[in-house]
């Protein structure tokens, strides 16, 4: 933990949250994920040493509890809810541009999408999404959804595939925070859904997107200009 040698509160909030990483794991803790695992997937550039290191301090701070069940938030982390979405509401006014490279791996965007998809529109039966992305280094993926669970695979799970989306990555992960809207980018090429019609026209309906998609949107509409990034 940094000191900073400062009798103030912010200075004392960012001894407590300042390091590297530490707010990505309290943004994926106010956002459902329990078990570690799920938030190692979630922040693969993050070692699971320094993750078990942050999960340490946050839960000796007391943001965080360790149990049986997982890790969970208490109240003192869920009163960041506030300033970890104002960030997002900022950030998406300010410093959000074209994605990078370095920022598009295929691995942490479908585990993000499982967590947002809800298996409610389609019903009582198994229903298989099948994700070809092209352009990424890891081009297939599957989501197994049935009415209690999602599942993600890498390899085939041996069912019939229902629906098929095909995209790059780049667009994927447009749509999925809220740059570009999935029915556009539909009726434009830049995603093809095919595969039995009542459940591709289902798929946006239980498509939640992600949580900073709503502040994403907002900002495009007033589009101000992006401070330089010298990046």
């Amino acid at each position: 933990m940094s000191r900073y040698g400062q009798y103030c509160p912010i200075t004392r909030s960012l001894e407590l949250l300042g390091d590297r990483w530490t707010l990505l794991v309290v943004r994926d803790l106010l956002v459902g994920a329990t078990r570690f695992n799920e938030l190692a997937r979630g922040l693969p550039g993050c070692s699971r040493g320094l993750l078990s290191k942050r999960l340490g301090q946050l839960e000796r701070g007391g943001l965080v509890v360790h149990d049986e069940e997982g890790y969970r938030p208490t109240q003192a982390c869920e009163e960041l809810r506030p300033l970890i979405f104002g960030l997002a509401e900022w950030g998406a006014r300010w410093a959000f541009g074209e994605p990078r490279a370095d920022e598009l791996d295929p691995t942490v965007l479908m585990w993000w999408i499982r967590g947002g998809i809800d298996p409610a529109p389609f019903g009582d039966r198994r229903t298989v999404l099948h994700v070809r992305v092209p352009d990424a280094r890891r081009s297939r993926f599957w989501f197994v959804v049935q009415p209690h669970d999602v599942s993600l695979c890498f390899t085939d799970p041996g069912h019939e595939v229902d629906v098929t989306v095909e995209s790059t990555l780049s667009v994927l992960y447009q749509v999925w925070e809220g740059v570009l809207e999935l029915p556009a980018a539909v009726r434009d090429g830049l995603v093809v859904l095919h595969g039995r019609r009542e459940l591709v026209v289902r798929l946006p309906e239980a498509l939640r997107f992600s949580p900073v998609a709503p502040f994403v949107r907002r900002a495009r509409v007033t589009a101000p200009e992006a401070l330089p990034t010298g990046r």
